[in-house]
């Protein structure tokens, strides 16, 4: 015959039932409120995406375009530094000065040229 289990355990027990009982019945509660919240986010998301101003788009452009031009630069000094160990007789050198030039003759039509 099994012992009976003391009346402190089944206290206890029963506190951390109800415990999780309650944490389901907040979260249960609460889901319709959480699941509206990121409605209203993903719908204002969606309306930024469609609306962003003229101003934004010249920012965001403006901001490209700097990027490219920062890559340009840094791949001209890269070129001349191959170009002159490619002069001194390094073939690897010579390589790689070949390979920066196809990639700042791509990139050279997308950055824009101002006259000085």
């Amino acid at each position: 015959m099994e012992k009976p289990l003391p009346f402190a355990t089944l206290m206890l027990s029963g506190l951390m039932l109800s415990g999780c009982v309650a944490k389901s019945a907040f979260d249960l509660a609460t889901m319709p409120v959480r699941a509206g919240a990121r409605a209203v986010n993903t719908t204002a998301d969606a309306y930024d995406r469609v609306t962003v101003s003229q101003s934004e788009r010249d920012e965001k452009r403006g901001r490209q375009i700097r990027q490219r031009e920062e890559r340009y630069g840094r791949l001209s000094r890269d070129y001349d530094r191959a170009r002159a160990d490619c002069r001194e007789g390094d073939d690897d050198a010579c390589d790689d000065a070949r390979r920066l030039y196809r990639e700042m003759d791509l990139l050279r039509a997308s950055v824009p040229y101002e006259p000085e």
